[in-house]
């Protein structure tokens, strides 16, 4: 496993691609507590980016996570009693859960809904 500090900086390559890719556009990035989103060298590189901004999950909290929602159909269904002979095996039956969950319109607003928490559009400025 990479030291802490190599880590971050690999997490800020990362970014750097992310800002590319959403490139004029505002980007609020929610991460967990992992040492290396936190890191002097991390904080130091996001102070200096007008468009990024991060939010902190609290150290445990499933009930704010909407993706703990996700797993949780997943796991239900297309993941239930999988014992695959390789990682992909599980992959592909966790793409089709997600698939799947995609396709039924509402159900992903609901995992965000079930959290609490709401997505508001920017406003523009004009």
């Amino acid at each position: 496993m990479a030291a802490p500090g190599k880590r971050a900086q690999q997490l800020i390559a990362v970014l750097k691609q992310l800002k590319t890719f959403y490139e004029g556009e505002q980007v609020v990035l929610v991460w967990d507590g992992l040492s290396a989103h936190w890191s002097r060298a991390m904080r130091t590189w996001v102070a200096d980016q007008d468009w990024l901004t991060l939010e902190r999950l609290p150290a445990y909290a499933p009930e704010l996570n909407p993706v703990e929602m996700l797993w949780s159909a997943i796991k239900t269904r297309e993941l239930a009693n999988v014992a695959g002979d390789h990682l992909a095996d599980v992959a592909d039956a966790a793409e089709q859960g997600i698939n799947r969950v995609c396709a039924e319109g509402r159900l992903p607003w609901s995992f965000l809904a079930h959290t609490g928490l709401e997505i508001h559009p920017p406003t523009p400025h004009n």
